[in-house]
This record gives structure tokens, C-alpha cells and sequence, in this order.
């Protein structure tokens, strides 16, 4: 009993020193497009801030450059950029021990329309307004929109709701303003309402993260029960603790009261052995030695 609580603590132990911080990266305002010249802060969304995430990004020119590194104005886990448009590309957190957040898109254009679409992945069953916008005001002018390259609707006012989003709702959106031009496209992602998962850009870390924890468990159990394997065959190891002060072996730590007591005898009688030689340097010398040194009767 003692053994398997003591198996389990380990066991406890090596998942809570694996444990990891997540962060959600967030975009103000919300949206994956955006006008050259716009103002922009990114934000990771933290539990814990000593877990040192770091805003990074990917571009057609850079890759895995942070926040500060000839882009962006860095405080603490967030950054603001006025956007241009070789600041298009894709933007995560990373902490200090490898994790990474979910990723956003960005976008920008040096065109006159955009598309505000959800940056974060929408939830199945949620509404989702798309605003298809100008640059010049007003931006409330009609516009038509469009799904994976189709003509989903034309609608006044430039906006267009999206209700009850499903799984076949996810792909890639535009729009387009008679007379002002076509925004970018930009995909939207729908999550299973009973998933909590990151999106799919992101699970790899993720998973690669839990398979490092599930492994350093299994090593340390793996290492224990090689050790008491070794110690059960060889049990001189056992007794190491009595010449060595504050070391104990894993049967003593896991209270094999049994082995210990075995071993405890063997030493016992092995020095009892060892006393043999004060019983012979006792003995005394035969008297027949002392009558040699008499003279012979004639």
C-alpha cells in the first residue's frame, strides 16, 4: 500500500511540474483586415504572466521576429502597431518554455474596401456579422457578399449576419462595393460548440506539449522500479545507507520493512563471522610445547 502511494505521488508530481500556461492571443479592434495606417494592438491573454509570453510573428520578409524587433511598441505581454502593408502575415505568443497560443491572420491592404470578419474561430451555433467597409465614409454603402468565390447575398446596408453559424458556414469570405472596389478575402473558422480545443494552427504544440509530460512520467516511474529491481538482487546496496549518512534506498523510502530486515541479518551475521579470529588468539598453547623444555629422566 505504501509502495502505490508513493508511485502515485510521483506520478502527481511529474504532471504538475509539466503543467503549462496557456495564452489567448486577442486583436483590437476585431478583425483580420485592416486599411494601411490603421492603429493596432494585439494582446496575449494570460494566467499567468510569469510564464513570459512573447508576441511574434511570420511576414513575406520575417520570420519568427517578437514584438520590438524593428516592429511594433512592446508593453509587457502586448504590442501596438500602426499596421502597413508588409505587416500582413501571421501573429502568436510564445512563452519562454515553448508553448505557443492560438494564431491570427492579418491582413492589411492599401486598397479602399476591407472585410471585418471574426479574427478568433466563431462558435458553432453563434450569430456573425460580417461589415464590408470603405475607407472614405460613409461606410454603410451596399455591398454584395461572397462565400469561397459565390454570390451569397447583396445587402443595403453593407452588413450581413450569419445566423446560427454551422460547420458549413466555415470557408473564405469577401465583399465588394460597386464603384469603390473588392476587400481581401478572409477564412472564418467554426468550432464544435463542445469543443475547447485551439484551432487547428495551433493543436500541434499543444499535443507535442502532452506527449513530453506523458513521457517524463513514464521515465520517472520507469527509473523507480528499475532501481528497486536492482536493489531486490542485489541486497548489500540496501545496507550502502548505514556507511552513507542521509542517503536511503528506494525499499526504505517506500517502506519495505521486510528486505531491510533481511538485510539487517545478513550484516549481523557476517559480523559475528568476523569476531571468529578474538576466539583463536585465545587459545592457548598446548602443554606439550611447555614439557619440551623440561630435561629427559634418565
Amino acid at each position: 500500500m505504501k509502495e502505490t502511494s508513493v508511485l502515485c505521488l510521483l506520478f502527481l508530481i511529474s504532471l504538475l511540474s509539466c503543467t503549462t500556461n496557456q495564452a489567448r492571443l486577442t486583436v483590437s479592434p476585431s478583425s483580420s483586415q485592416f486599411f494601411e495606417g490603421d492603429f493596432v494592438s494585439l494582446s496575449c491573454e494570460e494566467d499567468d504572466s510569469s510564464a513570459g509570453w512573447t508576441l511574434r510573428r511570420n511576414t513575406s520578409k520575417q520570420q519568427r521576429t517578437q514584438c520590438g524587433d524593428g516592429w511594433g511598441k512592446p508593453a509587457g505581454s502586448s504590442c501596438t502597431i500602426t499596421i502597413m502593408i508588409h505587416d500582413s502575415g501571421v501573429y502568436w505568443c510564445e512563452s519562454r518554455e515553448g508553448p505557443i497560443s492560438n494564431m491570427v491572420n492579418l491582413t492589411v491592404t492599401g486598397g479602399s474596401v476591407i472585410l471585418q470578419s471574426p479574427v478568433l474561430p466563431v462558435m458553432e451555433g453563434d450569430d456573425v456579422t460580417l461589415l464590408c467597409k470603405t475607407k472614405t465614409t460613409p461606410s454603410n454603402l451596399p455591398a454584395a457578399f461572397y462565400k469561397d468565390g459565390s454570390l451569397i447575398r447583396k445587402q443595403p446596408t453593407g452588413h450581413m449576419t450569419i445566423q446560427h453559424v454551422s460547420r458549413s458556414d466555415e470557408g473564405l469570405y469577401k465583399c465588394d462595393i460597386s464603384g469603390h472596389g473588392e476587400s481581401p478575402s478572409s477564412w472564418i473558422t467554426v468550432t464544435d460548440k463542445h469543443t475547447t480545443t485551439p484551432p487547428p494552427t495551433s493543436t500541434s504544440p499543444a499535443v507535442l506539449s502532452v506527449l513530453s509530460c506523458v513521457g517524463s512520467v513514464c521515465v520517472v516511474v520507469l527509473l523507480v522500479l528499475l532501481v528497486r529491481r536492482y536493489v531486490h538482487k542485489n541486497p548489500e546496496v540496501a545496507n550502502f545507507s548505514s556507511m552513507c549518512p542521509g542517503f536511503s534506498t528506494p525499499d526504505a523510502a517506500l517502506g519495505n520493512t521486510g528486505n531491510a530486515q533481511a538485510v539487517r541479518t545478513e550484516a549481523i551475521s557476517y559480523g559475528e563471522i568476523a569476531i571468529t579470529p578474538k576466539r583463536i588468539r585465545d587459545i592457548k598453547p598446548e602443554p606439550d610445547v611447555i614439557y619440551s623444555l623440561l630435561p629427559v629422566q634418565q
